[in-house]
Formats: C-alpha cells, structure tokens, sequence
C-alpha cells in the first residue's frame, strides 16, 4: 500500500439531527436533500437497540437547514428496517416537493407517495425498492421474504406467503408504474433458480435483494441469493458460506437477462454510467476488491486496489470525477469516511467515527455516505455521539482539486 496515496484530510462536519430521539435516513443509494438543497429528508425513532417490533412506528419528516436544522414531522410508518428505513426519498421528476416511501396498511405493505406543498397522497399497492432515474417506474420484491432471509433489510408485520417455498413461481422482482400503480412480474425466483443453474441451487431457499435502475432508466441490476433452508452455511466453491450471491442485469421489460458476476460474492455498488456498474465483488483470479464491470460482457477493471483493500458503501459523485465510501469498524471500531480521486488513484480519509457496540448485527448503523446534488456535501448516519443521528461534511475544497 503507497503511503502517499493515502491522505488524511479532515473535513467540517456537523450534526444536522440531535437527541433524545434518534434520526437517520438509511441506504447510501439515495439522495436526502432536495433540488433546491434547502431540504433534507430524514426518519426519526425512539430507540435504537433492538429489532423493530410491528407496532414500532417510525416517523418521516423534513430537515430545514435554513431553520436551525428544525425537524417537520410528515407521516408514520410501519414498514421500516434499520438498513434501509422505509426507502424514504425525493421523486426524480418532482425533486422540490415530491417524496416516496413505503408504508403497511391493511395487513399488507404499499408505497405512498406525498406532495410535501399540497398535502395529497397517492397510495400504490405495492411497496417499492428503487424508482428509475426518469421517476416512471419503480422495482419492487417481497419485504416480507427479505426479512426472513435477511434481517435488518425487510419489514415485519406481514405475513410471507411464500414460507416453505424454495424458489416461488409467482413471486420476484416486479415492476411498478408510478403513476398507475400497475406492477408486472419481471423476473420470478422459480426462474433465477433455473437459469444458469448451479448445483449449489439445489436444496437451496432464494430470495432477491438490491435492485438498482441504471441512469438511463433502461436496465437494472439486482442481487439473486440463496441459503440453505434449514439456517446453517451453505456449501459454495467448498467453502462454508451464510449465502451464495450473483449479480444479474435485465433490460426494463425484464428481457436480455445477463449473469454479471458470478463468483460467489457480491456487495455494493453504484452505476457509473448505464454500461458500467462499480462494486465490491470477488473475482476468483484477483479476489475481493472494488471491480469496474461493463454490463453484457465477461470483463471487470479493478478499481483503487493498493488503498482501497475493504467493502464499503461506494458512490460516484455527481461529475464522476470522485469516489465516496466507507468500511466497517476496525480494531477500535472506528469507521474511516473516504474519498478516492479517480484521476489519479489518490485516497482522502475525510473522518473517522466510532461506532458502539450496541450497533452490531443487523441494527447497525453504517455511515451509508451520500453525495448531495451538487457534489460539494455528504450526509452520514452516526451514533459516535451516543445517538443515531445524521451529520453533514462540507467536502467541497477538496472536491474541487479533482
């Protein structure tokens, strides 16, 4: 590792949400300000050690940078996890008022999708994962299997239906029209478990999670994984693993399905452009580090591999000339906040946090570091100061040497 390509270079940063109750906006994929930046979304709780229950309420509301960071509460919400809150975020086409989240009424999970100036709320019968670029469509999968496969990123309250079924026929990744509401089934779990199949496939329990649009609104990723059913590792390349991973591409109408990776491990990631997609991933010729995939071909460039040597949430900033990310504590269960020069390889640690050990397992809380609209700010989530709360860093002297 070249010590000069490591630099630690503090930035400002400050808390934009204080105690007693706690605040945080949730995955990393998402933008939480406005279009005017005057606005940050965020979600509120009054615990954070434990599991949400069903009847544990989370509260959606707006931050006023321009009011002393006053938090507005908006809504409740039943159908929430602490990986990735509710899916709370901006309407692409309606950034300056429009908000989208996902909501449990009547015994079943949907979406809303609320006009912060008007008060009017659409209710879509499906909750929704990610929105394309385009604000027309949405992907959206069974939370209720996702949170029994994997904890921390589906909602309780529900029943899953499909309990005991292996790979479901009727069950997948949908997509949703945001201004219908109609949804059609893309790609169903009974398929990914036949399509290319493994023999590590068979006996296993499988499930989808990540999907991500790509920026033209044309293609998306997501995630197949599977288990074994019974809990316990499952056998994957000999090695005993919790789950086996790989990372597919489909077009929008869920045709020309391509098998973007798989080698058995796959983490996070973020669109470069709507041909490339950079992520933590394991090729078995080079092993785990940030790889630069191009969609529908075999190849994938490393990325940043003599300084960024662990998995973190990664993000382009807006004018692709930087790299965001994070990793989880080390040794002193610090959380380095990081931007990678993409010019020239050179790495920044912008700050450091410490994470307590009530935050481990699936109620931790990672920094998940977003970008704001312009590329000049990030926000994080952080309970180094003994609450979760969001802090905002002023990036922009730094940014502006790329």
């Amino acid at each position: 590792m070249s010590a000069q390509k490591i630099e630690f270079r503090p930035a400002p940063c400050r808390a934009v949400t204080r105690g007693p109750q706690h605040h945080f906006f949730g995955y990393y994929d998402k933008c939480p300000w406005n279009a005017t930046g005057r606005l940050m979304l965020a979600m509120e709780v009054p615990f954070m050690d434990r599991m949400p229950e069903p009847e544990d309420a989370l509260t959606i509301g707006l931050i006023d940078l321009r009011n002393e960071s006053v938090f507005t509460p908006l809504d409740r919400t039943y159908a929430w996890s602490w990986q990735q809150g509710c899916m709370l975020q901006w309407l692409p086409d309606a950034p300056d008022r429009k908000i989208l989240y996902n909501a449990r009424e009547d015994g079943r999970f949907v979406c809303k999708i609320r006009d912060i100036l008007s008060g009017e709320v659409r209710t879509l019968p499906r909750p929704v994962y990610t929105v394309s670029p385009d604000g027309r469509w949405g992907l959206s999968l069974n939370f209720a299997r996702l949170d029994r496969t994997r904890p921390g990123y589906g909602y309780n309250g529900t029943i899953d239906g499909t309990r005991g079924e292996l790979a479901p026929a009727a069950d997948g990744m949908w997509r949703v029209d945001l201004h219908s509401g109609e949804s059609e089934l893309l790609w169903s779990l009974e398929r990914a478990a036949s399509f290319q199949a493994r023999g590590d496939f068979q006996g296993a329990e499988h499930w989808f999670n990540h999907p991500y649009i790509a920026p033209d609104s044309e293609r998306f990723f997501f995630l197949h994984r599977w288990r074994n059913p019974k809990g316990g590792p499952i056998t994957i390349g000999g090695k005993p693993m919790s789950w086996g991973t790989r990372a597919y591409t489909l077009s929008r109408d869920g045709s020309d399905p391509f098998v973007l990776s798989d080698d058995d491990m796959f983490s996070h990631f973020d669109w470069l452009d709507a041909e490339h997609l950079l992520a933590w991933a394991r090729r078995h010729e080079h092993g785990d580090h940030y790889y630069l995939f191009k969609d529908r071909t075999p190849g994938a460039d490393l990325v940043g591999a003599d300084v960024l040597t662990r998995d973190g949430h990664c993000t382009y900033s807006p004018d692709r000339k930087w790299m965001l990310t994070d990793q989880y504590p080390d040794s002193k269960r610090e959380r380095p906040l990081i931007l990678f020069r993409l010019r020239d390889g050179q790495r920044f640690d912008v700050g450091s946090f410490y994470t307590p050990p009530v935050c481990d397992g699936p109620i931790r809380c990672d920094l998940h570091p977003r970008w704001n609209r312009d590329g000049t700010q990030v926000c994080i989530d952080s309970p180094h100061e003994g609450t979760r709360q969001m802090y905002v860093l002023d990036v922009s002297d730094l940014v502006a040497t790329g």
